[in-house]
């Protein structure tokens, strides 16, 4: 039995194979010129349909994690700011903290590079099959106050389901709610019993959040588990922000 092109087109869409029927003609063109055996053109074909079905995995799981952005630590300019520990980020981006179940914390001042880095991890994280919860602490940590006790339930659920979770800007308010603190200490103290990563940025030196807490022992309690297995990285030098900023008025005064 034979089949036509647009036949077999049909037939593949039939078995969900679409990656595969978008690639047909081009391979089959590809067969010809080449001499390909059927076996050769075959392993093509099939290799074209779990390309498109690991690209569509990803996708998924990217819109899963709520991050805004695909960004990599390769769009640094290291150069720009020496004293951001480069080594130590490339290390994270291995995820080898996640496979032993450890944290990280980078701390230091804004502009510096910390959501960049938390982003190109968090987002390395989802091509290699993580599941990644990106959180803006400020931003959903106050939606979380504002929520019912079903949404609660659910935003909670969320975030310790996940491989890795960064809190991205935590603590930029200086003062969280007590239901926000609450579910800080709640997610911190149920992933490290769980030994599931947790990825923290924050401008806030350490030593202060108790005042952040509103509660010395709450913050106590929660640094005692995040910091029990972790990375903690120092974030000095120059705001990156800044110096885009200074760019861009360059150019529009250029262009006046």
């Amino acid at each position: 039995m034979s089949m036509s092109i647009p036949e077999l087109e049909r037939t593949l869409a039939q078995l969900r194979l679409s990656g595969a029927r978008d690639t047909l003609q081009t391979r089959l063109a590809q067969a010809q010129a080449s001499q390909m055996t059927s076996q050769e053109l075959l392993a093509l074909l099939l290799q074209d349909e779990l390309d498109r079905r690991q690209s569509r995995l990803i996708d998924k799981r990217y819109k899963d994690s709520h991050l805004d952005e695909k960004v990599a630590l390769a769009e640094i300019d290291w150069s720009f700011n020496p004293k951001v520990p480069r080594a130590a980020c490339f290390e994270l981006q291995t995820l080898k903290f996640v496979s032993e179940g450890a944290n990280a914390l980078l701390i230091g001042k804004p502009g510096t590079g910390k959501s960049h880095v938390a982003k190109a991890v968090a987002y390395h994280g989802v091509q290699q099959g993580l599941k990644v919860v990106y959180v803006e602490a400020d931003t959903d940590f106050g939606r979380y106050a504002l929520a019912d006790a079903r949404e609660r339930e659910q935003m909670l659920q969320r975030m310790l389901a996940a491989d890795l979770l960064v809190l991205d800007d935590l603590f930029l308010a200086k003062r969280v709610s007590e239901a926000a603190a609450e579910l800080l200490q709640t997610l911190v103290h149920q992933r490290h019993r769980r030994r599931a990563s947790v990825l923290v940025t924050s401008n806030r030196v350490i030593r202060d959040w108790g005042t952040y807490l509103g509660d010395m022992t709450m913050a106590s309690t929660i640094l005692d588990r995040l910091m029990h297995r972790s990375r903690l990285l120092e974030f000095e030098g120059k705001s990156y922000r800044l110096k885009e900023a200074a760019q861009r008025l360059a150019i529009k005064a250029q262009a006046d």
